[in-house]
């Protein structure tokens, strides 16, 4: 059986999982990070992890994941034990029907295995919303009804849209995939406390205020036939490598990444040689800085007391480690370093 990597200090545990974006690297192409991202799934599988969840991005050239459903049976197939899922479904540019059908097809294909995870952001700019939407006349204000209609398809009750009640999911799997809703704000606290959803925070988007979002989760929570209490996890992105030095050096290409998004440019993931040679200006600086607390780092053992530390401070129940470097090589052994860092159970 798989052991899952845990935090242990002061009767503190909390499952590891990982967030894969598929990153596509300077000088690799889209095939390549999809074939990484298979290969870093069987080396988190063996090293502890408890979920690997992928995540959705349209139109870019910096993610190659535009299809996390696909990729998740993709995974599940090359692995054994480990939970797969979507990190998450841009439910807002979907049928939620569709939605249903396909993660109870790939629940009944890996029973036990199979995690749904949706979120309301766009997973792209503007116009690649719209083409997403291309013919559907409802919009983001229809969220809440989304969910609701999906839970009604993969679960017991009646379908809230009369129009739907009749309607049957097939295959059925004998237990629904868990189900989690992804944020940054307090709206999608709201959504997965309404819904009685597991909620996951994304720290790596939004780095302040989520002490409070995820308080406000739990508070006002509500049972289902999901979750009969509040299930909450923290999504940071860190670097381990086997001395600070090294992961700060590291984490440069992720500081160069942020501040080529606060210009408005997109592109494939620089490689720290890349991040040295860039002409840096003061102003640019200041953005790095500024942006500092969405990118950790530290050895293995800075980076088991800074989750350690957050796990205590946020109050989640478990953590969804984000780890992207130009060398596929260096970005699983960070994994594996954060996994020796913690005791197995």
């Amino acid at each position: 059986m798989i052991a899952i990597l845990c935090l242990m200090e002061n009767n503190l545990k909390i499952k590891l999982t990982v967030l894969d974006q598929s990153p596509v690297r300077t000088g690799g192409t889209a095939l390549e990070a999809l074939e990484e991202s298979v290969e870093l799934a069987q080396a988190c599988e063996k090293a502890g992890y408890h979920r690997y969840w992928l995540a959705e991005h349209h139109a870019t050239t910096s993610y190659a994941g535009s299809a996390p459903e696909i990729m998740v049976t993709r995974i599940a197939a090359a692995t054994e034990k480990i939970r797969v899922g979507s990190g998450g479904i841009m439910l807002s540019h979907y049928s939620p029907l569709k939605v249903a059908e396909t993660f109870s097809l790939i629940e009944t294909m890996y029973p036990g295995r199979i995690d749904l995870g949706i979120g309301r952001a766009p997973g792209g700019d503007q116009s690649t919303a719209m083409a997403l939407a291309y013919g559907s006349k409802i919009g983001i204000e229809y969220f809440p009804t989304r969910i609701a209609d999906m839970l009604s398809f993969l679960g017991t009750t009646g379908s809230p849209s009369e129009v739907f009640k009749h309607i049957n999911v097939s295959p059925k799997p004998e237990n629904p995939p868990e189900i989690w809703l992804l944020g940054s704000s307090d709206q999608s606290a709201h959504y997965a406390a309404q819904f009685g959803l597991a909620f996951t925070f994304a720290h790596f988007i939004a780095p302040q205020g989520g002490e409070k979002i995820i308080n406000y989760y739990k508070d006002n929570f509500k049972s289902s036939e999901f979750n009969a209490s509040p299930k909450s996890s923290l999504s940071v992105f860190i670097t381990c490598a086997e001395t600070e030095e090294e992961a700060r050096r590291i984490t440069k290409s992720r500081d160069l990444v942020l501040l080529k998004r606060a210009k408005g440019e997109r592109g494939p993931y620089p490689s720290v040689a890349e991040a040295e040679e860039y002409k840096y200006n003061e102003q640019d600086l200041q953005i790095i800085e500024y942006n500092r607390p969405q990118s950790l780092y530290g050895n293995p053992s800075q980076c088991k007391k800074i989750l350690t530390r957050m796990v205590k401070d946020f109050g989640a129940d478990e953590l969804v480690i984000l780890t992207i470097c130009h060398d596929p090589v260096t970005r699983q052994r960070s994994y594996e370093l954060l996994a020796d860092a913690f005791q197995t159970i």
